[in-house]
């Protein structure tokens, strides 16, 4: 597991970080890479380019010369695309060009260029920042201290306000939130800084972002491997019902997947008993019965309650969020 000496905006040593090797220090995919920034770049155009035919210029309602009789070839429009004037044949139309990318080849595409990144020695980890006031010398005085040279990536939270004001007015300084990390901007920098809070570790970046908000330190990763998705255990083995509702089982990978309060599909698919809110791996959200998009959801995990869905990290979606707020 890589390591890195933990520093302070003055450059001096604050002891060191582990880096996760699943994002860090794995084998950079080049073709995966190569085709993410390529849909990145092509999802930036307006795509509003267009041209007129020739039955969107103004003009040829009626023929130019008689049919016969004067040697020239007939017409029947001085709009026509051979004429001057007249509309474009073929020519480009509005049209989108977003390419479909999936989130999983999003992913190891952003940690490829990660690794890359931390192999050349180009990451550098901040312990915190802790300035009181936004002031563009401290973020220049800082990066020399750092001994940052190129162009840098200053990733921060959301919360850290006076951090991304500080940094804004350099040139060569690109300042993200956690949640905006991607490929192309990793890339397009030859250093990247992250403080501790957002540190990036094998899990998906929306909890990274609600970790980073919060404040809290990031968890050490864990030595082995994350555990299976609960739909792909599922289906190596039946899970087996908890022995009471009210108390459900805790132990056994298809039984508590995402910790106690959890449980894997059944292999029909079905909620074990005592099971009723349905969680989804890839959004990180869960659904409560009745809820719009309950019974449109596949539950890749069931939970018992609402606090043992949060406790794993799952939130409810944005739009119940919201209704919530308002209700309160």
């Amino acid at each position: 597991m890589p390591t890195l000496d933990l520093q302070d905006p003055k450059g001096a040593k604050r002891g060191t970080v582990e880096l996760d090797d699943g994002v860090f220090g794995i084998e950079p995919n080049v073709p995966v890479m190569h085709q993410v920034v390529t849909a990145q770049l092509a999802a930036r155009r307006a795509g509003s380019h267009s041209t007129k035919t020739r039955a969107e210029v103004s003009g040829g309602g009626r023929k130019p010369f008689k049919q016969k009789g004067t040697g020239n070839a007939r017409q029947g429009s001085n709009r026509a695309p051979h004429w001057k004037g007249g509309g474009v044949a073929l020519g480009p139309r509005p049209r989108s060009y977003e390419q479909r990318t999936p989130k999983k080849m999003v992913r190891l595409a952003l940690h490829s260029a990660l690794s890359d990144r931390a192999a050349a020695g180009k990451v550098i980890v901040v312990d915190e920042w802790g300035w009181d006031r936004p002031k563009t010398r401290d973020a220049v005085t800082a990066l020399a201290a750092l001994g940052i040279e190129g162009r840098a990536l200053v990733v921060v939270a959301r919360s850290d306000l006076n951090v991304a004001l500080s940094f804004r007015n350099l040139q060569h300084v690109h300042v993200l939130e956690v949640g905006e990390l991607n490929a192309y901007d990793v890339l397009c920098s030859d250093v990247v800084v992250f403080t501790k809070a957002t540190l990036p570790v094998a899990e998906p970046m929306g909890k990274v972002a609600r970790r980073a908000e919060a404040g809290s330190e990031p968890a050490t990763p864990p030595a082995a491997a994350p555990p299976a998705p609960a739909k792909q255990v599922a289906k190596k083995q039946a899970a087996p019902e908890p022995s009471t509702a009210a108390e459900p089982a805790t132990s056994g990978t298809d039984e508590a997947p995402y910790g106690p309060g959890s449980h894997g599909p059944l292999e029909d698919g079905s909620a074990p008993d005592g099971y009723e809110i349905k969680g989804n791996a890839d959004s990180m959200l869960y659904h409560v019965p009745g809820s719009r998009f309950y019974n449109q959801t596949v539950a890749e995990v069931w939970f018992a309650t609402e606090e043992d869905a949060e406790a794993a990290g799952f939130a409810l979606p944005p739009s119940q969020r919201d209704d919530e707020d308002g209700e309160s």
